[in-house]
C-alpha cells in the first residue's frame, strides 16, 4: 500500500477512535422530574389500579425502580432545600431550616449559606434550567436564577396560594388573601394568573422545557433541567380537555397529564437523539394528600377534594415525618448502558443523595466546608455486584430538627411524643419490608432492635443540632 495512503488511513483511524473517545467522555445530560405530592403508588408501575401512567411504566422498565426512596421531609419546602443542597431539612440556612414558604414569607433558601447542585454543574460547563414550581423563596434574592439556574420559568410556591386562600392568621398574617399567583420568567413577574391561567401552565411548562433541551443541545452543551410540575398540587387543575380520563377522579387526571408531559419530555430526548447520553430520574417531594380539607373543597370544589376512602399501600401522607406514606415515594431512573434495564432496589436512599450522585458523575468537586447528608448511589444504579446501602439508616426529622422516624435497614422505628398522627407514650416499631403499611407494631419482641435503634436516634440528633456529620 501506498505510504501516503497508509498515513492517511492512520490520521484518519486516529481521529475516528478520538471521535468515538469524546463521545464516550462526554458528561450526561440530567433530568430530574421533581413531582409535588405523588403519593408512592400512584403510578401503575408501583401499584396504582385506577391511575394510568404508560410513559412512567415504559421508563421504568427501560430503567430502575427505587422502592424504598426517602423524600428529605414530608413537605414542599425543607424538601426541596435539602434535595437540592445535600443536606439534612434542619442544616439548610445554617441551621435555622426552611419551612413551608407562602407569599407574604421574607425569607427563602440563603445563597450565602448553601451550596446547590446547580451551581456545582455550572462549574463543570453545564448549562441549567427549571421549568415549574420553585418554592424556595419568592423574592429576587431566592429566585433560581441566583442559585445556578440559568433559565427559570415558573411559579415560586404552590398554586393554591391564591386570593380565595384566606386560610388561618398563623399561616397568613391577620387573615389577609394572598395574591393572584405570579408567573415568573428568571427573576420579571410576566403574568398574574387566575385559575384559568394556572390551568394551562402545565403544558407551558412541558413545551418551555423542551425547548431548553433543544437549545442546550444545539449548543453542544451537558444540561441539567429540572421539571416540577404543579398539577399534582392542588388545585388539581389541568389543561382543558384532559379532565376526566382518570379513574381517580381529579387527582388523578393531575398524574396523568403529568404521565403525557413526561411522555413527550422522552420523545424530545429521542428526537434529538441525546437519549443514550441522558440521565433521567423521577422522583416527588413528599407523599400525597390522604384526608380532607374543607377549605380547599370551599375554594377548589372537586379539583381541591381527597378521596378518604382512596386505598394507599403506605400509612398516612403528606405534613409529617413519622410514617411512610409522607416521605417515602416512588423513584425511577434511566440511564441508558449504565442502569440496567427493568430492575429495582429497595436498598434506602434519599433524595440528598442525587446532589452527591450528580456532582460526582458530572466531575464536580463536593464542597468539603459543610456537612453534606448525600451518599453516592451510582454503584446501586449500575446494579454493580457488592454495591452496599449507602447509609447505615434514613432518618425523617421535621424542619427544626425534631427526630420523628428512623428507617434502619427493615425496620422502622417511631418516636414517642406528641403529633397531629396521635400521641404516642413510647417508641413503635415496624418490619417496613413486610409490614410496609406500619399496621403490627413489633417493638414488644424486638427490644434489642428498639434499643439498637435509640442509640442511634440520640446519636443523629445531637449531629444535627452541633452540624456534625451523622455517623451513618
Amino acid at each position: 500500500m501506498n505510504f501516503k495512503i497508509k498515513l492517511l488511513l492512520l490520521i484518519c483511524g486516529a481521529f475516528g477512535f478520538a471521535k468515538i473517545q469524546a463521545q464516550d467522555t462526554k458528561k450526561p445530560n440530567i433530568i430530574h422530574i421533581l413531582a409535588d405530592d405523588v403519593g408512592f403508588d400512584d403510578l401503575s408501575c408501583f401499584g396504582s389500579k385506577d391511575i394510568n401512567t404508560p410513559n412512567l411504566d415504559k421508563l421504568a422498565a427501560e430503567g430502575m425502580k427505587f422502592t424504598s426512596f426517602y423524600a428529605p421531609h414530608g413537605t414542599c419546602t425543607p424538601s426541596r432545600a435539602a434535595t437540592l443542597t445535600g443536606r439534612y431539612a434542619p442544616r439548610v440556612n445554617n441551621g435555622t431550616g426552611l419551612y413551608v414558604l407562602f407569599p407574604h414569607s421574607k425569607h427563602g433558601l440563603e445563597d450565602e449559606l448553601e451550596v446547590s447542585i446547580t451551581e456545582l454543574l455550572k462549574e463543570q460547563g453545564y448549562t441549567t434550567g427549571l421549568y415549574g414550581k420553585w418554592h424556595l423563596g419568592h423574592l429576587p434574592q431566592y429566585l433560581p436564577c441566583v442559585h445556578g439556574f440559568d433559565e427559570f420559568l415558573g411559579i415560586p410556591y404552590p398554586n393554591d396560594h391564591g386570593p380565595e386562600r384566606i386560610g388561618n392568621s398563623g399561616w397568613r398574617p391577620n387573615g389577609i388573601s394572598d395574591p393572584e399567583i405570579p408567573l415568573i420568567e428568571q427573576a420579571q413577574i410576566i403574568k398574574r394568573c387566575d385559575n384559568n391561567d394556572l390551568a394551562e401552565l402545565p403544558a407551558l411548562f412541558t413545551r418551555e422545557a423542551c425547548k431548553f433541551i433543544y437549545r442546550a443541545t444545539q449548543e453542544e452543551k451537558p444540561f441539567y433541567l429540572q421539571y416540577a410540575n404543579i398539577e399534582t398540587h392542588t388545585p388539581w387543575f389541568v389543561p382543558k380537555g384532559f379532565e376526566g380520563q382518570s379513574k381517580a377522579a381529579a387527582y388523578g387526571d393531575a398524574v396523568e397529564y403529568l404521565d403525557r408531559s413526561v411522555g413527550i419530555i422522552l420523545n424530545t430526548l429521542k428526537r434529538l437523539k441525546i437519549e443514550d447520553n441522558t440521565i433521567i430520574v423521577f422522583s416527588s417531594d413528599n407523599g400525597p394528600l390522604v384526608h380532607r380539607d374543607e377549605e380547599l373543597e370551599n375554594c377548589y370544589g372537586k379539583f381541591g377534594f381527597t378521596d378518604p376512602d382512596r386505598e394507599h399501600i403506605l400509612r398516612e401522607g403528606k405534613y409529617q415525618e413519622r410514617y411512610e406514606g409522607g416521605i417515602r415515594v416512588s423513584c425511577i431512573m434511566k440511564w441508558p448502558g449504565m442502569i440496567p434495564e427493568n430492575t429495582e432496589c429497595d436498598v434506602p436512599v434519599t433524595g440528598m443523595d442525587l446532589f452527591t450522585t450528580f456532582a460526582n458523575i458530572a466531575g464536580a468537586q463536593i464542597p468539603t466546608d459543610r456537612v453534606i447528608d448525600g451518599k453516592d448511589i451510582l454503584p446501586l444504579m449500575k446494579n454493580e455486584e457488592g454495591a452496599v446501602a449507602p447509609h447505615k439508616a434514613v432518618y425523617g426529622f421535621t424542619a427544626t430538627g425534631r427526630l420523628m422516624s428512623i428507617r434502619y435497614k427493615s425496620w422502622k422505628l417511631i418516636l414517642p411524643g406528641k403529633h397531629w398522627t396521635g400521641n404516642l407514650d413510647t417508641a413503635h416499631l415496624y418490619n417496613v419490608e413486610n409490614d410496609p403499611g406500619e399496621k403490627e407494631n413489633v417493638a414488644d419482641k424486638n427490644p434489642d432492635v428498639v434499643d439498637t435503634i435509640l442509640a442511634m436516634a440520640k446519636q443523629a440528633e445531637d449531629a444535627i443540632k452541633n452540624n456534625r456529620p451523622i455517623n451513618n
